[in-house]
């Protein structure tokens, strides 16, 4: 098991930046392209991190990394190429490498760190590499966003018109 957990963690380091997965357990299928990690556990890829209950990794053919899935208590951090910060929690997670792109699930909470904007929804999708963010509710709930705003009368001074 050992020698699938190693050539796995290479594989997953072969591309631009590595992917670290830290956990209790892990069972894993080569030929499905099937990893799975459970309890405590911590992946992070550059900047960014993710921890939840359970993580499943999913590879092609050429066992390159095509989709992660975190599911139960999943909280988050990451930055965009834009350097945007976000952190914020949801019950599942779906990463897509190839797009760049974080799909969150289910009781969402999203802070934008950089502007203190936060979005709470069912569904909230981050595109890391072109900043692009949408949510939708469920239920016939409100997603809601809050913005953050300057005041700008307590910055001037004096009294002009």
């Amino acid at each position: 098991m050992k020698t699938i957990f190693l050539s796995l963690l290479c594989v997953l380091s072969l591309h631009a930046e590595e992917l670290k997965v830290l956990s209790d357990n892990f069972r894993g299928d080569q030929l499905k392209g099937v990893s799975i990690f459970t309890g405590n556990v911590m992946v992070t890829k550059g900047s960014d991190e993710l921890n939840a209950s359970k993580v499943t990794i999913y590879t092609d053919s050429n066992r390159k990394p095509i989709k992660m899935v975190a599911e139960g208590d999943v909280s988050f951090y990451i930055v965009t190429k834009l350097n945007e910060r976000y952190r914020g929690k949801s019950q599942r997670a779906v990463y897509l490498p190839d797009e760049k792109e974080y799909e969150f699930y289910t009781k969402v909470d999203l802070l934008r760190l950089d502007d203190f904007r936060r979005v709470k929804g069912d569904k909230v999708i981050v595109n890391t590499l072109h900043g692009h963010a949408s949510a939708d509710s469920a239920n016939n709930e409100p997603v809601i966003m809050i913005f953050t705003l300057q005041d700008t009368n307590s910055s001037k001074k004096g009294g002009s018109k």
